[in-house]
């Protein structure tokens, strides 16, 4: 809901403020004195196309503001706030601050909760926030998503659950004609994939590679390859420990053995001698097992000889074409040839999943056939009756031989949405043919339209703010009064914002706003000047503004009368509406 507008130099309005709040508010005025705006500076803070001339004469820019009310969960919020808005958060709801400015050189910027912005973000929010049915703007239900929607929604609670059941079930059908799509495309890469996998895979079975093999290949390899140097040195070890001839002098045997001796004749006079002789004894065992240990060592190396190296070097080439094909090492290998065998069975699978999708496919497209006709039949009830109820409406807004009517037709293929077209039209007269709304029909009779099309909405489909400008284009009397009683109607549900010339209209307004135009054509430089204000009536003033819309001397005491009894009827009205 808007709570207040602030005018700066638009058009002839110098500075002005608007007090609004829910319900209806009305605005009136002489012709000229620049109530249209009003509704301009709400296209402007809308983010519509922006006219230097729009600018006051003489002013650098025009500024439109906005306090806009809104609940805490709206929609609103969180695009305002993802934009970098700054938000005033109050117990019941929050507070908006909607700025447009425009240079006298045509220039336009935007500002949206304190914090610079694209004009674009302003119709983005604009769309949630305002709608606007004025003589050149555009329809709120202009688009067939929009009409679609709005009548579903006018269809309950049994259309909504049949939609719901509708979508998901389109969902997940598309999802199976995705898959079944891609596999189909692509069975000739999953063939030419799967034969590339067996023919690795019999490869790498016919080598069967064991773990850490070309590790340990490599380390035998390296061992067979020195030998000579291995076993000269295993046998120097040997005779150094415990061999028969040993150049350098005595044995580690034959040391040990004397030291143990030397401590065992006095071991029993000292228990630490003793001690360290059972300890040399035991390096004297330690010594023959390592002795014992290299002479088999060397006599192992006699038995490989160049035989086992080359068949070594032979299993090492085999991995290695393995490992230049498939992975850097044998473990890898391995690994990759797992994976790959899961492929190949989810490849040679295919066949059996794709026969399963097409039977899937087919059972979701009759579901979808049977939840399509049901929402079919849903629609069609209800758009019977929201043809009715707009037609009525119209007749009573001085349109008694124009009829509504929404069409269903059907689409080529079926969508998310259903199967059907949905199209609002208008046959403005009998015998003339319908057509789609905004076409063959005056932008009076176009409000009057929207008005009766919003009334029967309300409850079902609304926005937070109607602006309607001067809907009552073309009509008076009696037709007048209707206009006005559907306008409050709708001001129940919603708050409603009228540009109006007929004192029936605005007799039913909570609030009423006069724009006031005052000019002066003797200025010095023969320019003058016209400015107007904007005042809100309180009742006594509200009298006298509808006797000069009704008789034009709003000091008529006839007239002052006849504004009275206009307004006590349609507080009766309003009060029965509550």
């Amino acid at each position: 809901m808007i709570q207040e507008i602030r005018i700066s130099d638009l058009g002839v309005i110098t500075r002005a403020t608007l007090p609004l709040g829910p319900g209806l508010s009305v605005v009136t005025g002489e012709t000229g004195a620049g109530k249209t705006m009003v509704v301009t500076a709400l296209g402007l803070l809308l983010g519509r196309r922006a006219d230097a001339g729009a600018v006051r004469r003489g002013a650098k820019q025009a500024v439109a503001e906005a306090t806009v009310l809104l609940p805490a969960d709206s929609p609103v919020l969180t695009r305002a706030e993802e934009a970098g808005a700054i938000i005033e958060r109050l117990e019941d709801g929050a507070e908006l601050m909607l700025t447009r400015i425009l240079s006298a050189e045509g220039r336009s910027r935007a500002v949206v909760g304190g914090r610079g912005a694209p004009v674009g973000l302003l119709v983005e929010l604009g769309e949630d926030l305002v709608a606007v049915h004025g003589q050149t703007d555009q329809l709120r239900l202009k688009e067939t998503s929009a009409q679609r929607a709005s009548l579903d929604k006018f269809g309950g609670p049994k259309l909504a659950a049949a939609l719901r059941a509708h979508s998901d079930c389109f969902d997940r059908w598309a999802a199976v004609r995705k898959e079944l799509e891609n596999l189909l495309t692509a069975s000739r890469d999953r063939l030419r994939e799967a034969e590339g996998l067996q023919a690795a895979l019999e490869e790498i079975d016919a080598a069967e590679p064991q773990p850490a093999e070309d590790e340990t290949l490599k380390a035998e390899a390296q061992k067979l390859s020195n030998v000579e140097g291995l076993r000269s040195a295993a046998a120097l070890a040997h005779d150094a420990l415990a061999g028969e001839e040993y150049d350098a002098g005595p044995t580690v045997v034959a040391l040990v053995e004397t030291a143990r001796r030397a401590l065992e004749h006095v071991q029993n006079d000292d228990p630490e001698l003793k001690s360290l002789a059972d300890r040399l004894g035991e390096i004297g065992f330690l010594v023959s097992d390592v002795s014992t240990e290299l002479a088999s060592y060397g006599s192992d190396l006699d038995t490989e000889g160049p035989e086992r190296l080359a068949a070594i070097e032979e299993r090492r080439a085999d991995l290695n074409r393995l490992i230049r094909k498939y992975a850097p090492s044998i473990d890898e290998v391995l690994a990759w040839a797992e994976n790959a065998r899961a492929r190949l069975e989810e490849l040679e699978g295919d066949d059996g999943r794709i026969e399963s999708l097409q039977a899937e496919s087919l059972k979701l497209q009759a579901e979808l056939e049977v939840l399509g006709a049901k929402l079919t039949k849903l629609r069609t009830a209800a758009g019977t009756d929201l043809a009715k109820r707009v037609t009525a409406e119209l007749a009573a807004l001085a349109m008694p031989d124009a009829k509504f009517v929404v069409e269903l037709s059907p689409l080529a293929e079926p969508a998310r949405h259903g199967r059907d077209g949905i199209a609002l039209l208008l046959q403005p007269h009998a015998g003339a043919a319908p057509r789609p709304l905004g076409k063959g029909a005056s932008g009076g009779e176009l409000s009057r339209v929207m008005l009766a099309l919003e009334v029967v909405l309300a409850a079902v489909d609304p926005v937070p703010t109607f602006v309607f400008d001067e809907v009552d284009a073309g009509v008076g009397g009696k037709a007048a009064v209707e206009i006005g009683k559907r306008l409050a109607m709708l001001a129940r549900h919603v708050q409603v914002i009228v540009v109006t010339h007929l004192p029936q209209v605005a007799a039913y307004a909570d609030r009423h706003i006069r724009v006031i135009k005052n000019s002066d054509a003797t200025a010095a430089d023969g320019a003058g000047f016209t400015a107007s204000d904007v005042v809100l009536l309180d009742e006594g003033q509200r009298v006298r503004e509808l006797a000069r819309m009704l008789a034009g001397q709003e000091e008529s005491g006839t007239a002052q009368a006849h504004a009275e009894e206009l307004l006590a009827d349609a507080q009766k009205l309003v009060a029965s509406l509550s």
